[in-house]
C-alpha cells in the first residue's frame, strides 16, 4: 500500500468521525430536549462542551505531539472519544450529557493536527496541499453525514442508538490509526515541557499571531457553533421547515463546506501568484461569510438555499489562516502555532454556542421547549456582530501596519 493512502485512511475517518460528533446536535438535538425536558441554555452549553474540553488540548496537544510518537497520541485520545460517545448514550440527565459531550472533545482533539503533523513527518513538501486538502474534505464528508443521513437514520433507531454505534466505530478508528501510521524516529534532541510552553506564549504574544488570528478565531467559532446546533433550530423555529426539511437544509450547507475546503483553497494559491496573500483570501471570504449570514437573517420568513449554500462554503474561510500564520514563524514551532490558533477557535465556539443559548432562553418556552423566533434572531445577530467585530480589528490592525512601514521608509 503507497505510504500516503497507509497516512490518508485511518486520520481521513477519525476527522470524518470528529466532525459526525461536531454537527450531529443540530439534527437530534429536538428530540434530546424533549426527552430530557432541556432548556436552550442548558442545550447549548452540554452541546459546547466538545469545544470547550477540545481548546483545552490543544496546547499540551501540541507538546505531545513533538514529544511522542503520532499513532500513540492520537489513538489512545479516541479511546477518549468512545468513552464519552457511550456515556452521552447511556445518559439520564444533563449533567452525564455534558460529561460524555466533553470527553468526546478530548477523544477528536487531535484528529486534524495529529494528521497534519504526521504528513509534514512523512510526506514530500509537494505532496502537502494535496493531502492537507484531502483531510480537510474529509471533516466536510463527515458534516454531510451528520445531516440528512442522520436523519434518516432516525426512521430506524433514535439518538441513543447513534451514539453506541459512534463509540464502537470509534475503537475501531483508534486501531486503524494505530496499526496503519508509522513509528516515526524519536528527534535527537527534544526541548523541556517548559521551553516549549514559552514558546507558544511567544507565539501569541507576536504581532503576526494577534493581529491575524482575531478574525479567523471568531469567525470560524461563529460558523461552528451555528453549524453544530442553532442552524438546525434556527430552520425549524424561525423558518418552520420539518425536521427532514431542514436535514436536508443543512445538508446542503455541509456540501458546500466541502467545497468550500477544496475551492477556497485552490484559489488562494492561484491568486498567490499574481501577488494576493492568502491572508486577503481569508479576508475577503469572511467578509462574504458575513454576508451570508445577513442574508440568512435578512428575510426570516424564508431560509434560501443559496444563502445557506453561501454560509456552508464561505464559513470555512477562516482555516486558510493556518496557512498566512504558518508562514510568518519557523517550521520548528509550525505544530504550536496551529494548536494555538485552534484553541481561540474552539475556546470561542465553546462561548459563542453557549451565549447563544444564554440569550434565547431569555424568553419564555413552550410545554415542548419550543422558543419564539424573536429569541433566535437575536441570538444570531449578537454572533453576527461578533463576526463584524473580528473583520474591523483585521482591518485596523493591517492599516496601522502599512502606515508604520509608509512612516519608515
Amino acid at each position: 500500500m503507497p505510504l500516503i493512502v497507509r497516512l490518508l485512511i485511518p486520520f481521513a475517518l477519525g476527522y470524518w468521525l470528529s466532525y459526525v460528533f461536531r454537527v450531529i446536535n443540530a439534527v437530534v438535538a429536538p428530540d434530546i430536549m424533549r426527552e430530557l425536558s432541556l432548556d436552550s441554555s442548558t442545550l447549548g452549553l452540554i452541546s459546547s462542551a466538545y469545544f470547550l474540553t477540545f481548546a483545552a488540548c490543544q496546547i499540551p496537544l501540541g507538546i505531545l505531539l513533538d514529544r511522542y510518537q503520532t499513532r500513540t497520541v492520537a489513538a489512545s485520545l479516541l479511546l477518549f472519544a468512545a468513552i464519552g460517545s457511550l456515556i452521552f448514550a447511556l445518559a439520564e440527565s444533563s449533567l452525564m450529557l455534558w460529561a460524555g459531550r466533553g470527553l468526546i472533545g478530548i477523544g477528536v482533539s487531535a484528529c486534524l493536527m495529529a494528521a497534519f503533523k504526521c504528513y509534514a513527518n512523512w510526506l514530500k513538501t509537494e505532496q502537502l496541499p494535496l493531502i492537507n486538502g484531502l483531510q480537510l474534505t474529509s471533516g466536510g464528508l463527515g458534516a454531510l453525514t451528520a445531516t440528512a443521513p442522520v436523519e434518516w437514520l432516525l426512521q430506524f433507531t433514535d439518538w441513543r442508538g447513534l451514539f453506541l454505534a459512534l463509540a464502537v466505530l470509534s475503537v475501531l478508528i483508534a486501531l486503524l490509526v494505530f496499526s496503519m501510521v508509522p513509528r516515526r524516529q524519536t528527534p535527537p534532541h527534544i526541548h523541556s515541557v517548559g521551553t516549549q510552553l514559552r514558546q507558544t506564549l511567544t507565539v501569541v504574544r507576536t504581532p503576526a499571531f494577534y493581529q491575524l488570528a482575531p478574525a479567523s478565531m471568531l469567525s470560524q467559532s461563529v460558523f461552528i457553533a451555528t453549524q453544530s446546533l442553532w442552524a438546525g433550530l434556527w430552520l425549524q423555529q424561525v423558518n418552520h421547515l420539518s425536521g427532514q426539511a431542514a436535514a436536508d437544509l443543512l445538508f446542503i450547507s455541509a456540501a458546500s463546506m466541502v467545497a468550500g475546503f477544496l475551492g477556497l483553497g485552490l484559489i488562494a494559491g492561484w491568486l498567490n501568484r499574481f501577488g494576493i496573500s492568502t491572508q486577503s483570501v481569508s479576508f475577503s471570504g469572511m467578509l462574504c461569510f458575513l454576508l451570508s449570514l445577513l442574508w440568512i437573517q435578512w428575510h426570516p420568513e424564508h431560509a434560501s438555499p443559496i444563502a445557506w449554500a453561501a454560509f456552508g462554503f464561505f464559513g470555512t474561510s477562516g482555516t486558510l489562516m493556518f496557512a498566512g500564520l504558518a508562514q510568518q514563524f519557523p517550521v520548528s514551532i509550525s505544530a504550536r502555532v496551529s494548536t494555538s490558533l485552534n484553541l481561540g477557535i474552539f475556546l470561542g465556539a465553546f462561548l459563542v454556542q453557549w451565549g447563544m443559548g444564554v440569550i434565547i432562553g431569555f424568553w419564555p418556552s413552550g410545554s415542548s421547549n419550543d422558543y419564539p423566533p424573536e429569541a433566535y434572531r437575536l441570538a444570531l445577530g449578537c454572533a453576527t456582530a461578533l463576526q463584524a467585530a473580528s473583520l474591523i480589528w483585521y482591518l485596523g490592525c493591517r492599516i496601522r501596519t502599512q502606515a508604520s512601514k509608509a512612516v519608515t521608509t
